[in-house]
């Protein structure tokens, strides 16, 4: 067991750590900024635990940056799903929830399962998921508009304003996509595997773009299995006795972002992807309902994708 460790609990605004150190916990709370990073490595070399492991759940973008700070500083960084953190949390028999508690589960949990290090993109896969993260919010903007002028809107001002922004959100999109194209096209190692994903009958180049963004090394998974995981794309069975079998369903505590840019290439693929067709007849013989296909298909995507992005070879049906 490590004798010094630090868990990091994020929100959007706040960082509340907890520093396990020979046994016991100091606790306090930093801003969520550049200022709160400074004043987060001060309080460290304070307590003389400078250098030491720190773990921090895998919260998304809210988490990134405080992640990269500390990297770049020479702490050794592990991010964490939240469902291992919970699941570690519940073992240990934790009753009480509030920030400061959740971070010292994460402390005690780097302390004694000593997780994987985490090592930050490179700048280019930075960039390349900020403009896909922002292609997504656009676009949830736009549908947002689109469904106001279907909502019985009577005021022709009002209707042309929303068609205004509609147009302006087009642009802006249309616009980063073109940054994107220019980013693959100055970067050959990343327009090679965006060739091999879009090898697979449904996966187009904003699949791809997802893909890689979210994905940028699929070596660092030991097999497909392991990437739907992080995608949250592992089915989970509820089977007891002889009594209770309910419906499987799918985990979904991975990264959302890769997980729900697979949804529209599933249906897709469901249409014009030979190894995906074969795999829904044989599931709806055995009765099984459109969602639990279409998550099944999903979870296929992922497979074949880690395939052509492991082999180095593009997508072949009669492999």
């Amino acid at each position: 067991m490590s004798s010094t460790t630090l868990g990091i609990d994020i929100s959007k605004d706040k960082l509340d750590v907890a520093l396990y150190q020979d046994g016991a916990y100091r606790t306090a709370t930093f801003t969520n900024k550049q200022d709160g990073y400074r004043r987060l490595a001060n309080w460290l070399k304070k307590q003389k635990a400078r250098g030491c492991p720190v773990c921090i759940e895998a919260t998304g973008r809210y988490g990134e940056a405080v992640a990269i700070y500390m990297h770049e500083r020479g702490y050794p960084v592990s991010l964490i799903n939240p469902a291992r953190i919970k699941a570690y949390g519940d073992s240990q028999l934790k009753r009480n929830k509030t920030d400061q508690e959740d971070a010292k589960v994460i402390a005690h949990f780097c302390a004694t399962q000593h997780p994987g290090l985490w090592t930050p993109p490179s700048p280019v896969i930075q960039e390349l998921q900020a403009l896909t993260r922002r292609i997504e919010v656009l676009k949830s903007e736009r549908t947002r508009g689109k469904n106001r002028l279907q909502s019985g809107i009577q005021s022709k001002s009002v209707l042309a304003d929303i068609e205004n922004h509609i147009t302006f959100l087009n642009k802006q999109i249309a616009s980063i996509e073109q940054r994107i194209r220019d980013l693959f096209d100055q970067h050959p190692d990343l327009r090679e595997q965006r060739d091999l994903l879009t090898s697979i009958p449904g996966i187009g180049d904003t699949t791809a773009a997802n893909f890689i963004a979210e994905v940028p090394d699929v070596t660092r998974f030991k097999s497909a299995n392991q990437l739907a995981a992080y995608a949250g794309l592992t089915p989970r069975k509820h089977d007891s006795g002889s009594s209770v079998h309910r419906r499987g369903r799918l985990v979904k505590t991975g990264n959302k972002l890769f997980r729900t840019s697979l949804f529209m290439p599933a249906l897709i693929s469901m249409r014009y992807n030979p190894i995906v067709q074969a795999l829904v007849e044989r599931m709806q013989e055995t009765g099984k309902n459109q969602m639990t296909i279409v998550g099944a298909v999903m979870r296929k995507l992922v497979h074949l994708a880690y395939g052509v992005l492991k082999t180095g070879k593009p997508f072949d049906p009669d492999y």
